[in-house]
């Protein structure tokens, strides 16, 4: 039976209705918004008065059922809300990106991706079904059997196409702590072999892997971070507090190991933003113990991140101090892991970035997914760098130069940030004709953005 059914189902209900009315009071001629308290985005969009769209009432978790496996959930409802929901069910989502505030709608219609991805591919193909509100005011249900074209197009869409209202996802069965094995590798080479090896077998030493990425620190000291699932009972580390995370995963010797509840290892790099805390003075020891513990975490960072955005905090200092100002290079691509050494050594080599985040992945649906066009059932790597570099002679000089090595490896990147592409390198990259088509089926007025426009133009 499932948990959670009446009073949240009765709740969901009238959140739709509110979306629904805050729809029908935007004028004809205006774009069509969400009113959103958060974002995980890193794109620079132009003002507007326009007033958004109502979610007040899509934050929750409408129902989870033990039985099927499967949970119901508001379009705005975070992964830390749902995780709290599931776990005590033994149950995880397929894949719990590693921000607390990232919603499940955002997940989907952004993409989203974690250590499971090697096996579990991305959160949008563990979607049964989804209710879409599309830009022409209506709530429809889609689904691999019912308005199919949508339900393709949805990913990667970052709600041009519509937002997700209600989300029914597939759940899967977790042990209550995961045990890591810390693999040091003295070339990237090397170490891509040995992911590649594990993705493959899904094994290491004859042992079922469940969680597997990796950290690039320089060319010769990166890591493979192995998670195994157990019930096994014994001490786990904290790394909420004092102690961080990306910092417990160096070492001298071949192998480290450690052990997280899984809650906690689902959020292990939530606390520190992955190492990006350190920007704020986060890291430093004597500022840590002054720091609240409810503030050590990525939605409290973004807010700092959103200051720095409009008052432009570090290009400040950097002019008062004699330097150049700063470009933010802060990017996930994804290359067939065969290019994946031959990307990481271009990097390190052109971009002075580091750490590097590894996170494998393989999507397992043949039905194609046309606007994040990677082929299924084939190993990419998906590698995160997010930091400022000197401004070049042009605007994004940096961004843009990796944008074409990207391309040159076959090889895609998120949207979720800067990008520079002409519309047709964009068209070529993200669904073209594909994308209009469903556009135009399910926006024919354009109350919503274009996806160049939002993702490339920044409005």
């Amino acid at each position: 039976m499932s948990a959670f059914v009446t009073d949240a189902r009765s709740a969901h209900a009238a959140g739709v209705e509110r979306l629904l009315e805050s729809y029908r009071s935007v004028p004809a001629t205006d774009t069509v918004r969400l009113a959103k308290q958060t974002s995980n985005l890193f794109r620079a969009r132009a003002k507007t008065n326009a007033t958004g769209l109502d979610t007040s009432g899509l934050t929750d978790v409408i129902a989870v059922d033990p039985e099927s496996r499967t949970a119901d959930v508001s379009g705005m409802c975070t992964y830390e809300d749902l995780v709290d929901a599931t776990l005590p069910f033994g149950l995880a989502p397929l894949v719990v990106p590693q921000l607390k505030t990232i919603t499940l709608g955002g997940a989907v219609t952004g993409l989203g991706i974690e250590s499971s991805s090697f096996r579990n591919g991305m959160p949008h193909e563990s979607v049964l079904e989804l209710d879409i509100l599309t830009g022409a005011g209506e709530v429809i249900t889609a689904s691999p059997g019912e308005h199919a074209d949508l339900f393709r197009a949805f990913p990667n869409s970052y709600g041009t196409l519509g937002y997700a209202v209600r989300l029914r996802i597939e759940l899967e069965t977790v042990k209550p702590f995961v045990a890591l094995t810390h693999l040091r590798f003295h070339a990237l080479a090397d170490l891509v072999a040995a992911m590649d090896d594990i993705i493959e077998t899904g094994r290491l030493d004859g042992v079922r892997v469940d969680y597997l990425d990796g950290v690039v620190f320089s060319a010769d000291e990166s890591y493979l971070c192995v998670g195994v699932q157990t019930v096994a009972p014994g001490p786990v580390s904290d790394y909420t507090g004092q102690r961080i995370y990306y910092r417990s995963i160096r070492h001298d010797g071949p192998a480290k190991g450690d052990r997280l509840t899984i809650h906690d290892y689902l959020w292990r790099w939530d606390t520190d933003w992955f190492w990006c805390s350190e920007a704020f003075g986060a890291q430093n020891p004597w500022i840590r113990r002054l720091w609240p513990r409810r503030h050590r975490r990525s939605s409290f960072y973004w807010k700092l991140m959103a200051y720095e955005q409009r008052l432009h905090i570090e290009n400040r200092i950097e002019k008062l101090k004699g330097h150049p100002q700063r470009e933010r290079v802060v990017q996930d691509i994804e290359v067939p892991i065969g290019r994946c050494a031959e990307f990481l050594d271009w990097f390190l080599t052109h971009v002075p970035i580091e750490p590097i985040w590894l996170c494998p992945l393989r999507l397992h649906d043949d039905g194609g997914w046309p606007l994040y066009p990677i082929r299924p059932r084939e190993t990419y790597v998906n590698i995160g760098f997010w930091a400022s570099v000197p401004v070049g002679s042009t605007e994004g000089e940096t961004n843009r130069m990796i944008e074409r090595r990207v391309r040159e490896l076959d090889g895609h990147k998120s949207l979720y940030s800067e990008a520079f592409y002409s519309p047709e390198e964009f068209d070529e990259l993200y669904g073209g004709q594909s994308y209009r088509d469903v556009k135009r089926r399910y926006d024919p007025d354009s109350r919503l953005l274009d996806l160049y426009a939002k993702a490339v133009q920044r409005r």
